[in-house]
């Protein structure tokens, strides 16, 4: 069966297969440059894989997968045909792993002296507070789904969140970048490659850094492979229903707990980070 984007085999099977593909290149690939960094640093990381690190590391990023998932499904909306499916698989894997290997990189160094880990910490709860306020915007769109508990709920959360992040503001803004998720139309499969590679990159870079509170709790290349296979997933289910794959990550009962989730993980970075400098 053919159409005027190309057979199923080149608008579904090819891309699929290759995004199997180029998930297991990028776990091999964070598996070299943990054993590298191993070589300059005083502690290593541990290079053993658990399936509940892995388990942890697919279900966090799928809760911040919401900005993934409306750009990669923009992406394929705006640039049609199976050639660009494969662009875009290429692109956004790439630049998603980029991001992470580099906050793993410098997590790696800063984690050698105490305060600067300490207010690397600090910075990814920071993150984490602000994910969590971007997430609860997901779950206000309720139109009266929900009871009036869970509406009150959000309602005060909300408050609470927007008044941290609007103190953190001014040290935010010289640290995360402001990125622009517009997808228009790319000409060519090299410039639709460099595009999708940008946007995940940031996305990955400012997300990944939200995580550094828990990797003193979970392995941290099990961790890191989980969200490689979480992002692999995304991107098959977006192949096959671009739409129902954004209704369900943007599922307001999800956006929730995992906000509240959010605002505990960078609570706990901001006491480790304590702990770090004060030894209480």
């Amino acid at each position: 069966m053919k159409s005027e984007n190309g057979t199923v085999w080149q608008q579904q099977v090819l891309p699929i297969v290759l995004t199997l593909v180029v998930c297991a290149a990028l776990i091999g690939l964070v598996y070299l440059q943990i054993s590298l960094l191993n070589r300059f640093s005083t502690e290593d990381i541990s290079l053993r894989v658990t399936i509940a690190d892995i388990l942890i590391g697919m279900t966090v990023y799928l809760k911040t997968s919401i900005d993934f998932a409306l750009f990669i499904g923009n992406l394929m909306h705006t640039n049609g045909g199976w050639k660009n499916r494969i662009s875009i698989e290429l692109g956004t894997a790439l630049g998603n792993a980029l991001g992470t290997m580099a906050v793993l990189a410098l997590w790696t160094f800063f984690r050698e002296i105490d305060w600067l880990l300490a207010i690397m910490i600090v910075l990814a709860a920071l993150v984490l507070f602000k994910l969590a306020e971007s997430g609860l915007d997901h779950a206000k769109h309720t139109d009266r789904q929900y009871p009036a508990f869970f509406r009150y709920a959000v309602k005060v959360v909300e408050i609470f969140l927007h008044h941290v992040n609007w103190f953190t503001a001014p040290i935010l803004r010289y640290i995360l970048p402001e990125i622009s998720m517009n997808a228009g139309k790319r000409n060519g499969f090299w410039a639709l490659f460099a595009f999708a590679v940008v946007v995940p990159f940031m996305l990955g870079l400012d997300d990944f850094a939200g995580y550094v509170p828990l990797f003193s709790l979970v392995n941290v290349l099990g961790f890191s492979i989980g969200a490689f296979i979480a992002h692999a997933f995304l991107n098959i289910l977006l192949y096959i229903s671009p739409q129902k794959t954004i209704q369900a990550v943007k599922n307001p009962l999800i956006s929730f707990i995992g906000s509240i989730a959010f605002v505990g993980l960078g609570a706990w970075g901001i006491f480790e980070a304590l702990h770090l400098l004060f030894r209480f």
